[in-house]
């Protein structure tokens, strides 16, 4: 990203004006629903935007050797800024700080990051003002209140690749996941056309359902209704897997597939479909699967709790399935690791 980094992004309505639109969304978290899809969205094309500019040293290797680029934070900036215009009170359990861009060191990429962040504001920032953005995300958890969680690029090495990754946003009240948004850039509208439009938005509320949209802020905001594959028998499920095997042991995996019946190839997805590590991992997922009419647990047919603050601690692993075959997914799993639990 040498010279000028990026043109602006187009206007965006005002989440206050959108929270109204829609006849299936309850007054139950209204405001809160319009928001975040607001945020995940400029988020979301921030990184969309950027991934074409990125050129080496734009990227730093964390101490668990997972990469993090400039999008990373400048996507955190944006969310957190977003929700501290409409919700200061609320805190944000986020996976970002802002120390790698201090001091000198931390010099030229953050003003990579300032200059993208601005590009998604409604009003300029400073850089004090980004940084204390993304320091906003340091928020301990817990199981009493309301916090947002935000993971600003899931699924970084997708990314870089140029292949699947979300921005990932929800809302925990008294720790439980009441709202979720996941963006996914690169994700096709119509998985039946996979070379076609790319850019989806999922939300979903507690008791009101899980919706697709289109990412593109011109666009007239119709949602879709989205529902779980009402698979009567295991053999004709999709599996999913992470793409990265250290996400995920591939042959465990094989072998639950196989007692499943699964002979189709496995999915290989990045972002969501990995370990159960930290709250901003899975908690706008899980919620949206819920709303979808699936089932979430951990291996041994737990719910995931994400009321223990950063990291789900007492769970172990993630399954998810259409509630239809959910039990035959779970006995599989608990087969195949029998002895390794």
């Amino acid at each position: 990203m040498s010279g000028k980094l990026l043109s602006r992004l187009p206007a965006y309505t005002p989440a206050r004006n959108r929270v109204a639109h829609y006849s299936h969304v309850a007054a139950y978290l209204a405001k809160e629903r319009a928001v975040a899809i607001e945020a995940v969205e400029r988020a979301s094309l921030v990184c969309q935007a950027v991934f074409k500019h990125l050129v080496t040293g734009e990227t730093l290797v964390k101490k668990d050797k997972s990469p993090v680029t400039v999008a990373d934070f400048s996507a955190q900036a944006v969310v957190n800024s977003i929700l501290e215009r409409h919700f200061p009170a609320d805190p944000i359990v986020g996976e970002e700080d802002s120390k790698d861009l201090q001091g000198d060191a931390g010099r030229v990429l953050r003003e990579k990051v300032v200059e993208l962040t601005n590009t998604a504001t409604e009003a300029p920032m400073t850089t004090a003002e980004i940084l204390r953005a993304i320091d906003r995300g340091q928020y301990a958890g817990g199981s009493s209140g309301r916090h947002w969680t935000l993971d600003p690029i899931d699924g970084t090495k997708g990314f870089l690749r140029g292949e699947q990754f979300a921005v990932c946003l929800a809302l925990i009240i008294d720790g439980q996941v009441r709202l979720g948004v996941v963006g996914c850039p690169n994700l096709p509208y119509d998985m039946s056309k996979p070379d076609g439009e790319r850019g989806v938005l999922m939300v979903a509320v507690e008791g009101q359902g899980a919706f697709q949209r289109r990412l593109n802020s011109g666009s007239d905001d119709v949602e879709t209704p989205i529902h779980v594959s009402n698979v009567p028998d295991t053999k004709d499920a999709s599996f999913c897997e992470s793409v990265e095997s250290g996400h995920s042991n591939h042959g465990d995996n094989a072998n639950i597939a196989k007692l499943l019946g699964i002979t189709k190839p496995s999915v290989r997805m990045d972002s969501q479909c990995k370990y159960a590590a930290k709250i901003w991992d899975h908690g706008a997922g899980n919620v949206i699967i819920r709303e979808a009419g699936g089932r979430v647990s951990d291996i041994h047919g737990k719910p995931l709790d994400f009321s223990l603050g950063r990291t789900l601690s007492a769970n172990k692993g993630v399954v998810a399935a259409s509630a239809s075959i959910f039990d035959d997914v779970i006995k599989a799993v608990q087969e195949t690791l029998a002895g390794k639990l």
